[in-house]
């Protein structure tokens, strides 16, 4: 049957939250589709769930958004009000060597994050009576709850494992085709290389330093299952794989993926974020103010990557080098001391030589508004996908430093199969770059702009631009998206 969906507005009523005292008072109703978001309990997953989230509920779609309850509340400043939208706060376990109260990456180094998937792997029974009161048509669930699919059976709901990573990170790293049958784990050598059967594209390697940490999907923490044997039965269990991407952007290894698991595959699209509200702040826009139309570079790589001190050293001057304004934002764990922090890591003088034009800034800003003002051209940043879209949505060119994980794959997507932006070289061995390095991929898309490959990029980065603003590309990923959903859960339209 033919389900007439429309693109609306978002509703302005409440959100929700639940206590399970309301959620035991729940009915299903079988002619509106109810789904279940549940994210791993960092904020680089849970911000894309929030997205699909908001795109749903505008469409009708009954949400119940599961996160910790020290969660709860960013979560909801991030969610679009709607009457159908409501967050269910989870209790943690208390976890030894977990710091009470800590309830997020955010809050966590690498290593105590990792008694987080502990926590969650104790919260199955309370995860099952919240279902099975609840009795959701779909469970959107994360790479971490691998246990989840084999529980909804028992409760007749679906699962779709929702990938918030591009279809290349699951083509190249956590395929069946990576690990043979043996069980024996891939060595250095073997993670430089694509799996068997890979297709052919830009991504034919990858650099030691890259495979190196591409190992950690295969280490195993506190005795509990590895990252990739998560991600595995993952996607095997499920009723069907979700993916943050499109066929435009990813065709050859989005069809890898379904001859790999041989299940539907839904795509989601790019899911670019909503234009933000509210005005910059008058600090950040009267400086900006100051200069030509696209000629200012913005840098950040996030609120959980901190660089070394010679990573920062050799980024400030190579910003330096190009002779164009920069507004760098610097992160650093809790309880550092900026100030220390960058006389320690600059040279004696930079700030003085930089101040007329340019910024050095730690903690959260309007990035948003920023990439958005008129004199902001470039932004330099690891690669995350999310940040990738916002610089391509905004007109600004990409240079990506990639520092970990799946961010590595998003370079060489964008870089060489989109051809939408630069990466900046590094040394194979051990990922150094130096401030010639950074200059250089920069001068590439803002200086050399009428020479190749610097002119390529530019055509592609405006030709992607308009494919992600096209609003009706845009609502169809989403249409397509509910299509299936209501089909698979044979639920009618009203």
């Amino acid at each position: 049957m033919e389900v007439p969906i429309i693109c609306i507005a978002n509703t302005t009523t409440h959100t929700h939250n639940y206590t399970t005292e309301s959620i035991m008072k729940n009915d299903k109703s079988n002619d509106v589709l109810h789904v279940v978001m549940f994210p791993f309990f960092a904020f680089g997953h849970i911000s894309p769930f929030v997205q699909l989230a908001n795109k749903l509920s505008s469409h009708g779609v009954k949400v119940s958004f599961f996160t910790a309850s020290g969660n709860a509340s960013r979560v909801k400043s991030m969610l679009n009000s709607a009457p159908t939208t409501h967050i269910v706060p989870l209790t943690l376990p208390q976890v030894e060597g977990l710091p009470p109260g800590a309830e997020s990456t955010a809050e966590l180094t690498p290593v105590t994050a990792e008694l987080l998937k502990v926590g969650l792997d104790l919260m199955q029974p309370q995860i099952k009576t919240l279902l099975s009161h609840l009795k959701p048509h779909f469970v959107l669930f994360d790479f971490a709850q691998e246990w989840l699919p084999k529980m909804a059976v028992e409760l007749g709901i679906k699962t779709v494992f929702y990938s918030v990573f591009v279809a290349l990170s699951t083509a190249f790293l956590t395929c069946p085709a990576r690990v043979p049958e043996t069980k024996k784990y891939p060595s250095l050598e073997d993670m430089k290389k694509p799996p068997p059967g890979f297709p052919h594209t830009s991504v034919t390697s990858v650099r030691t330093f890259e495979a190196r940490d591409f190992l950690y999907i295969f280490k195993s923490f506190h005795g509990g299952p590895t990252v990739y044997d998560r991600v595995l039965s993952g996607l095997k269990g499920c009723s069907a794989i979700l993916a943050k991407t499109c066929s435009q952007m990813e065709g050859p290894y989005i069809e890898y993926v379904k001859a790999q698991f041989n299940k539907p595959v839904f795509l989601v699209g790019p899911v670019v974020p909503d234009p933000p509200c509210g005005k910059l702040e008058e600090r950040w826009s009267s400086w900006l103010n100051k200069f030509e139309a696209g000629t200012v570079i913005y840098c950040s790589f996030g609120s959980e990557t901190f660089l070394k001190d010679e990573q920062i050293k050799e980024l400030a001057l190579g910003l330096e080098q190009t002779g164009l304004p920069f507004f760098l934002v610097l992160n650093f764990p809790a309880n550092v001391d900026f100030s220390a922090e960058l006389n320690r890591a600059l040279p004696k003088g930079f700030m003085e030589r930089v101040k007329e034009k340019g910024i050095i800034h730690s903690g959260w800003v309007q990035q948003q508004h920023i990439l958005a003002h008129t004199s902001v051209g470039c932004y330099v940043c690891h690669a995350g996908f999310s940040s990738v879209i916002e610089a391509l949505v905004n007109d600004c060119q990409v240079v990506m430093l990639p520092q970990k994980g799946d961010q590595f794959l998003n370079a060489k997507l964008v870089s060489g199969d989109m051809k939408a932006g630069v990466e900046v070289n590094r040394r194979d061995e051990d990922g150094y770059f130096g401030k010639e390095d950074i200059k250089e991929a920069v001068e590439m898309v803002m200086v050399e702009i009428d020479k190749q490959p610097g002119k390529l990029i530019r055509e592609n980065q405006k030709k992607w631009k308009e494919f992600l603003l096209n609003k009706d590309i845009q609502c169809k990923f989403i249409e397509d998206l509910l299509h299936e959903m209501m089909a698979m859960a044979k639920v009618s339209s009203t």
